[in-house]
C-alpha cells in the first residue's frame, strides 16, 4: 500500500524552518530535482538526482543564513506547486516558483525555476 504523501503545508514548513533532513525525507529514492535559472537554461538545468543528491543540495541551502517563505501554495491530486522567496542577511533576495510531481507518497520529480537579485 503506498504512503501517504506529504502535505503541502508540511513541504512549506520545511522549507520554511530549513529542515534539511525533513524536506529530503519527502523524496523517492530515485527523484529528480531540476532547477532552471541564470547559471542553468533550459537547456542546460541544474539536476540532482536521487534522495541522496537532493539531500546534499537541501544541506547546502538550508545551512545558509537565509529566510524562506513560501506563498501561492497549490495541491491536487499528485501535483503540487509553490513560490517561494528566500532573503540573505544583506537584503538580496531570490524568487522561486516549484512544480512538483508525486508517486507512491513521496516527490518524484521537482522543476524550480529560480530568479537571483543582482
Amino acid at each position: 500500500m503506498p504512503q501517504a504523501q506529504p502535505s503541502l503545508d508540511a513541504i512549506c514548513r520545511a522549507i520554511e524552518s530549513r529542515d534539511g533532513k525533513t524536506l529530503a525525507s519527502f523524496y523517492a529514492e530515485d527523484a529528480v530535482l531540476r532547477i532552471i535559472d541564470q547559471m542553468h537554461p533550459p537547456s542546460r538545468p541544474q539536476e540532482f538526482k536521487g534522495r541522496d543528491a537532493i539531500a546534499a543540495y537541501y544541506d547546502d541551502v538550508c545551512g545558509r543564513a537565509m529566510t524562506h517563505k513560501t506563498e501561492d501554495g497549490i495541491a491536487q491530486e499528485d501535483r503540487l506547486s509553490f513560490t517561494q522567496l528566500c532573503t540573505y542577511p544583506d537584503g538580496k533576495r531570490v524568487f522561486c516558483s516549484a512544480t512538483l510531481a508525486m508517486a507512491g507518497g513521496k516527490i518524484a520529480r521537482q522543476t524550480a525555476v529560480q530568479a537571483w537579485d543582482a
